[in-house]
């Protein structure tokens, strides 16, 4: 099976349109004129979820903002094509069905300190020269950043299905390590809206072992795994060749660590496909796990 570049590997018919479409009806619910790109899309769901904590907690002022509101309003948060935020922890809130913690934008959001800003950039330069540009344009478009840390410490990321096209990921002051972290959240983002687009239903009572996790996971999970850490083995790869110092001694340890997860999981990958229906989307996960065990 030839490689593809991964330009190629995130090509995916469907996913634009359903992206789109999304954003068509979250815009009619709220009234407003969102417009069509990945980044109206991302804002959409903040949009929609800060309405629904606005309208339960009866604050009229704050559903007006949160209804009237478009991407053009918020360009005091833009990095080029993206939106960066950098909020202190204690305005990260956690739902009631889920732990896990998320941040919104909202009408007290500040913009990004300079240098995070500018970290944000020089990431999302990385990723751009090694192929992953658009992977980050379309699906990591709403970039927040939270605990700044040291290569030794542990980074912490993570992504949410009601806030698709946001990443949250802790960071450190090396654009390389920034750029793999968001590729690989926005790889689940990727993967979300593809199987969205396609009504692809994966059953949640048959499992795989992950190495990742270090125990059995449905298919839906091992999946993602799969895909999300094959991509940044494919950029921490082409990274590495102009990392000097601390950072390509972290890079290396990734690489290290990643190649040995894939081998162990090559045996249950073709199993965990044959659940999914869309032989492009079958193909991509195919051919990116490919490309890390048995490079170009």
């Amino acid at each position: 099976m030839s490689a593809l570049s991964p330009e190629a590997l995130v090509a995916l018919a469907g996913i634009a349109e359903h992206q789109r479409q999304r954003t068509s009806r979250i815009a009619s619910v709220l009234g407003n004129r969102l417009g069509s790109s990945a980044l109206d899309y991302a804002v959409a769901h903040h949009l929609l979820e800060g309405a629904e904590h606005a309208a339960r907690a009866r604050g009229a002022d704050l559903l007006a903002w949160y209804r009237r509101t478009t991407v053009r309003d918020l360009t005091h948060l833009s990095a080029d094509w993206h939106i960066v935020l950098n909020p202190p922890p204690a305005d990260l809130l956690r739902s009631e069905i889920s732990e896990t913690a998320y941040y919104l934008v909202g009408p007290d959001t500040r913009p990004a300190p300079s240098e995070v800003r500018g970290l944000v950039r020089a990431a999302l330069a990385s990723a751009t020269e090694h192929g992953f540009g658009t992977l980050l344009t379309r699906h990591a478009p709403v970039i927040c950043l939270l605990n700044r840390r040291r290569l030794d410490e542990t980074l912490h990321s993570w992504a949410l299905t009601r806030l698709p096209g946001t990443v949250f990921t802790d960071y450190t002051a090396h654009p390389e390590v920034l750029a793999r972290d968001l590729i690989h959240e926005a790889a689940h983002n990727w993967l979300n809206d593809a199987l969205t687009a396609h009504d692809v239903r994966l059953p949640g009572d048959v499992t795989f072992f992950s190495p990742w996790r270090g125990t059995p996971r449905p298919v839906y999970g091992f999946l993602h795994a799969c895909w999300a850490f094959s991509l940044t083995v494919l950029y921490v790869r082409q990274a590495r060749r102009d990392a000097t110092g601390a950072v390509a001694c972290f890079l290396d340890t990734h690489l290290r660590q990643q190649e040995g997860r894939f081998v162990s999981v090559l045996d249950s990958l073709a199993g965990a496909l044959s659940f999914v229906p869309t032989e492009a989307i079958r193909d991509r996960i195919n051919r990116a796990v490919g490309g890390v065990v048995s490079p170009a």
